[in-house]
């Protein structure tokens, strides 16, 4: 139970007067690319452990919602909310005024339940209101009771000079490391963004439309991808024919001419940039599999050159001078794309990876490993060339409904954030995740809310997600499930993450888990908050309880933007007044 007091509402109404906006303006507009990113990006299988318990169920026929109109602002001191008597279709702002003083200074005593699980629901369509009803329920345990107490560590007494038993040291507890200033979003309060490439163009021949409505896809140039073709002249072999592209190495590559040529297939606009050169890798040691031949052509453009030398002899210099020229063409291109179209966040696709395979082994724990760790390292080059990170969380059949799923895809997304931390710069670069709503090895076979919610966490700058499809089926298949469970989610996700950064972190900063293992996500609170679909868009329609908030500064920290303050706010005030949960 909480109880509010008279005194304690004028802190309340206080409290939201304070912040610039508590819940940032819902009219969701993210953005669809490749990558099922992402952001992002949360699957069953990242918050579920083997030995979790089932979690119950809850009853469907019971309203868990506070039902409210689209969340919405007039103006930046105007907190938007409806009473109940609005209609549902009715969401124009004049029409939601400043209902949540009046809702709060009327309150004297409401309960706050955590849910333990979110339950399946599935579209409601009314033909008197036009309006479908889209659960924020995701099989999650206890979304919202984030566990925040860390056990007692023992006081060990001082060491003296005295004492012939053992003796300890004793541990001064040390305050967390502030966490480094990132660069803003591309779009104002909206901290988690997902793009992806949706083949609309290609299901319309078979007169089936996607519901792409609460995303930009790649026609609008929101993201730009450079295939291994479409900038400049990327040197690379053709594995099966074996012929050879502009030098085929990148020693023997006209860096020069491929320059000219780039500037030509760079287009002007705001988004994302990503280069998909993926025939070669920058570092010779991870050039194994096919990928050898690059090794191969290598050595032997050293002994055409020098027939006075030994192979051992021709390898070392090989080596040096193929990561010597792939750096020249890979930050190169990217100091050029920088440079000419500074509104592009830049970055290769794939880097950095983590290579933490092997999730069929039995104590598989995802890490990347120290080798992996010290590679990425040497490629700080690489880093600071970039103004954005790309890495990949495809996941495979073997791994559905898989716990080490989550495993696989925390540790790649944590290499990032670490590697993004390298370059020694004022604030550090987003990260955008790639990630696809099907397993990357059956790509009819969509991830189920399990792996959903093992996609990458919404605490990073966002998603992208590729769909690859050509055929009906494919195309009737997609558009059931955007409509029935992926645009709800990512609604769901996006809405939680600005709702997040705007009330703990001021508008100036997004959530971070303070402890990245834990299966604590940005989540909507359904017991709160719906998500509605109305006249073909999605919208957020709820409030967030003292609960609510509370949960988000214990299971979150706020990583700053740029140049701002986003000190986490502070319920201290609140207690005085005898707010208590």
């Amino acid at each position: 139970m909480v109880f509010i007091t008279q005194k304690s509402r004028d802190c309340v109404s206080l409290l939201l007067l304070s912040s610039r906006s508590i819940i940032p303006s819902l009219s969701l507009c993210f953005f669809t690319v490749i990558l099922l990113s992402v952001c992002p990006p949360c699957a069953v299988a990242d918050v579920q452990t083997p030995n979790a318990a089932p979690a119950p169920g809850i009853d469907t026929n019971k309203s868990i919602f506070t039902p409210l109109s689209s969340l919405t602002y007039s103006n930046i001191r105007n907190f938007v909310l409806p009473s109940n008597k609005d209609t549902l279709t009715d969401t124009h702002p004049t029409s939601l005024s400043k209902n949540i003083f009046r809702t709060l200074l009327n309150v004297t005593k409401f309960t706050l339940s955590s849910t333990s699980a979110f339950p399946e629901h599935s579209f409601s369509n009314s033909s008197t209101k036009k309006l479908s009803y889209v659960s924020t329920s995701l099989p999650v345990n206890k979304v919202f009771s984030f566990i925040s107490e860390t056990s007692p560590s023992s006081t060990h007494p001082l060491k003296t000079s005295t004492s012939t038993t053992k003796k300890t040291r004793s541990r001064q507890v040390r305050p967390p490391q502030p966490l480094p200033q990132t660069t803003p979003p591309l779009f104002d309060h909206q901290p988690f963004i997902v793009s992806w490439n949706i083949p609309d163009l290609v299901c319309k021949k078979y007169n089936v439309s996607l519901d792409t409505s609460p995303f930009k896809g790649v026609p609008g140039q929101f993201l730009s991808l450079f295939y291994t073709d479409r900038l400049g002249l990327y040197p690379h072999v053709d594995i099966i024919g074996r012929k050879q592209f502009y030098g085929g190495i990148p020693q023997r590559g006209n860096l020069k001419a491929s320059m000219d040529k780039a500037k030509a297939d760079i287009k002007t606009s705001r988004g994302l940039a990503v280069i998909d050169w993926e025939e070669w890798r920058p570092l010779w040691d991870r050039n194994w599999g096919s990928k050898k031949i690059y090794q191969t052509l290598s050595v032997k453009h050293i002994l055409q050159t020098n027939r006075s030398i030994t192979v051992q002899q021709a390898t070392t210099e090989a080596k040096k001078q193929f990561q010597l020229a792939a750096r020249s063409w890979m930050s190169g291109m990217l100091t050029m794309g920088r440079t000419m179209r500074p509104n592009y966040l830049w970055g290769f696709y794939l880097f950095p990876n983590c290579y933490n395979y092997g999730w069929l082994e039995p104590h598989y724990s995802g890490r990347c490993s120290k080798g992996v760790r010290r590679q990425n390292d040497q490629l700080q080059w690489l880093w600071e060339s970039s103004s954005a990170l790309y890495p990949s969380v495809y996941l495979q059949v073997s791994l559905a409904d898989n716990p080490r799923a989550a495993l696989m895809v925390r540790n790649r997304v944590r290499e990032a954030l670490r590697v993004s931390t390298l370059p020694k710069r004022s604030a550090t670069v987003p990260v955008f995740v790639y990630t696809r709503p099907v397993f990357v090895d059956h790509n009819r076979r969509f991830l189920s809310q399990v792996n959903k919610i093992t996609v990458p966490p919404a605490d990073i700058g966002g998603l992208m997600a590729p769909f690859f499809f050509a055929l009906q089926a494919s195309c009737e298949s997609l558009s059931s499930y955007l409509y029935t469970t992926l645009n709800p989610y990512i609604t769901n996700v996006s809405a939680a993450a600005q709702l997040c950064s705007n009330f703990l972190c001021r508008g100036n900063g997004r959530c971070v888990r303070k402890n990245y293992n834990s299966y604590h996500y940005l989540h909507l609170n359904p017991d709160n908050f719906r998500v509605l679909r109305v006249q073909n868009r999605y919208l957020v329609r709820g409030r967030p309880t003292f609960a609510d908030l509370k949960a988000f500064r214990r299971g979150f920290n706020c990583q700053c933007y740029k140049g701002m303050n986003c000190t986490a706010r502070s319920y201290e005030h609140c207690r005085e007044n005898r707010i208590t949960a």
